[in-house]
């Protein structure tokens, strides 16, 4: 064979294969596009009925036909809602004890982590000479309160020399008066008038000197067994030491530790709830608290701040529970529950909420014309048994399937479903 003749056959043979594949490749583009943009008039050339899509509603409007929608019949219940915090638990009290005299410590320490009853020693200070100068205190005191009356007989002695000065003076004059005394002799009896006056004003000072000797005496006394009284430094409260106390010879100041006292028992559960939960928690309300070990401990409310936080413009709250087992420490992670007054809810299955046009969470239901209507709802909360909801009718229809192709005022194929199916 000739190859000249043979290459152009190829050529021949190659022209029309390629308009066959363009015509493929046109084909499956043409069809393609009439199942993707043109699918309903596809189906409906075919004579098959159309699936529900974004268009079903003005189908359905336009030509009188009902969507079939499976719809679940619905009874309001009375649940109890609950606030959801996650906070940490937090000693009832905890004080740092603190010298309030100088001194060496004379007492063995206690060490952490041991429980003291209220009024047990945490540390004793050496008193050195307190004591003396409390003794020095009381004899002064008893010298001052035997100086006292002695004084007050003093004033007693200067008020009757005055009186006696008066009735001498008294009868001078009377006599002066018929010509029986000289002027001379009054006014001796007037001079010894006013030194008797000046004796009982002398006599009253030396009284007041008494008597304010006696309160500094009894300041200086009150103050030396104060001084004495805080050699001893005491538990105020029963608790677990947090804090070694200070250690035998250790030299304390005023202000130095003593050691560190906290108490377990109650123990707090403490959040912090935003302002959008706050109106919902009260005082008294019962509480459940959730640990990360999993331990779980009832309690309830006993403060809601009343001041927010400044970073966090939230407010504290605080759960008091019982801790006699001691099992539950300070700074641990909890998660706080706290039930909040009953409300009215439905219970329904999470595929049934849907968003209206405006981005509201709610539902569709079918009204007693079997026509699509949506109401907005709010979730109270969530579980394995379904999602709770509020702001629904006592009694409601609820569309559980097919509520994503209808809208309000579509007529509906209403087929009703078991509430456990």
């Amino acid at each position: 064979m000739c190859p000249a003749r043979s290459a152009r056959q190829q050529k021949d043979f190659a022209l029309p294969m390629r308009w066959i594949s363009m015509l493929t490749a046109a084909l499956v583009t043409v069809s393609l596009y009439m199942l993707l943009m043109e699918r309903d008039r596809v189906i409906a050339f075919a004579g098959a009925e159309p699936a529900p899509s974004d268009t079903a509603a003005e189908h359905a409007k336009t030509h009188d036909h009902r969507v079939p929608v499976m719809v679940m019949r619905s009874t309001a219940q009375t649940v109890q809602g609950h606030v959801l915090l996650r906070g940490e638990t937090e000693a009832a009290r905890a004080v740092e004890m603190r010298a309030e005299t100088s001194g060496r410590v004379i007492s063995d320490p206690l060490r952490k982590g041991a429980e003291v009853a209220a009024g047990d020693i945490l540390c004793q200070i050496d008193p050195g000479t307190r004591q003396a100068t409390l003794e020095q205190a009381r004899a002064a005191l008893r010298e001052a309160k035997l100086r006292l009356p002695e004084a007050e007989a003093g004033v007693e002695k200067a008020r009757s020399a005055l009186e006696e000065a008066r009735l001498n003076d008294r009868v001078r004059r009377r006599l002066a008066e018929n010509g029986y005394a000289s002027d001379t002799q009054v006014a001796a009896t007037a001079a010894a008038v006013s030194s008797a006056e000046a004796g009982l004003a002398s006599a009253r000072a030396g009284l007041e000197a008494a008597q304010t000797a006696i309160r500094t005496a009894e300041a200086q006394v009150a103050s030396a067994e104060t001084e004495i009284e805080r050699l001893t430094i005491t538990a105020p409260f029963g608790g677990v030491l947090e804090s070694d106390t200070a250690e035998l010879g250790a030299l304390l100041q005023a202000g130095s530790l003593c050691g560190r006292v906290i108490q377990m028992d109650p123990i707090r559960l403490v959040g912090y709830a935003p302002e959008t939960e706050l109106a919902r928690i009260e005082l008294g309300a019962m509480a459940a608290g959730r640990l990360v070990s999993g331990q779980e401990v009832m309690g309830r409310v006993t403060f809601v701040g009343r001041e927010a936080d400044a970073a966090t413009r939230t407010f504290r709250v605080e759960v008091e529970i019982d801790n006699d087992a001691g099992q539950i420490r300070a700074g641990q992670t909890v998660e706080i529950r706290i039930q909040t007054p009953g409300r009215r809810a439905h219970l329904l299955p999470q595929s049934a909420l849907t968003l209206d046009d405006a981005g509201r969470l709610g539902v569709r239901l079918a009204d007693a014309q079997a026509t699509a209507r949506f109401a907005p709802v709010t979730v109270l909360r969530d579980g394995q048994a379904g999602i709770w909801v509020s702001g629904l009718p006592d009694s409601a229809d609820v569309i559980v399937t097919g509520q994503e192709f209808v809208t309000d005022g579509v007529a509906l194929a209403v087929t009703y479903r078991e509430r456990d199916q």
